[in-house]
């Protein structure tokens, strides 16, 4: 995937699911400005700093998630519904899917940034980095919704739909470092190669063994 086809496929859906959100309006935009964010980061320098497709492919998922959940609130997105029923879950579960989602998709870009702007060897290091620095945004965010949900009471209920889960947050996190380490295991073969294919220079050797001596 290239960058103008993600650019025109999430403006695409914005516009769709914006016009007349399920959701009320703040909730949806609390939502949705991760992906606005992500959308201008990328318009604004796709043509210097061109992301691998893969990447591009997986933010664009992730980015549609997002924009799903701001439609419904996460709480009532009917695929949760479907996955209760299914699996016999006392709760709507796609914001687990969204935390999972939050830890795969940014530990490619971290991955991404830290080998080809902090020039990190590919060494045990660097999916370790990676996990770690996921599951710190997980805690940054979960201290922002909390904080959201101080300043706006009961306007931001959906927006943080814990559900009635006093251990909503720390199930996040957990499902975050999940993504993450998933993603670490499974990706990075492919990430490799899709590296290559856009920035081949910018890809450094794999530092030999697999953690280096502190």
């Amino acid at each position: 995937m290239h960058a103008p086809i993600s650019i025109t496929i999430l403006m695409v859906v914005e516009i769709a699911l914006g016009i007349a959100p399920k959701a009320d309006r703040l909730t949806w935009t609390l939502e949705n400005i991760p992906v606005w964010i992500g959308v201008g980061w990328i318009a604004l320098t796709y043509k210097r700093f061109p992301l691998s497709q893969l990447l591009l492919a997986l933010l664009t998922i992730h980015s549609i998630i997002l924009a799903v959940g701001g439609y419904y609130a996460y709480a009532k997105v009917p695929l949760g519904f479907w996955m209760q029923d299914w699996f016999g879950f006392a709760r709507n579960h796609y914001d687990r899917l969204g935390h999972f989602v939050q830890g795969l998709v940014p530990a490619v870009l971290v991955r991404e940034l830290l080998i080809r702007r902090a020039r990190m060897p590919r060494s045990g290091w660097l999916p370790a980095t990676t996990v770690m620095f996921c599951i710190g945004f997980s805690a940054i965010f979960e201290m922002l919704e909390w904080l959201s949900v101080t300043v706006g009471g009961e306007a931001s209920t959906d927006y943080l739909g814990t559900q009635g889960d006093v251990w909503d947050a720390h199930w996040d996190m957990l499902y975050c470092g999940i993504g993450a380490t998933v993603a670490m295991l499974t990706l990075n073969g492919w990430h490799d190669a899709s590296l290559r294919a856009v920035s081949p220079r910018e890809l450094p050797q794999a530092a030999p063994g697999p953690l280096p001596d502190l």
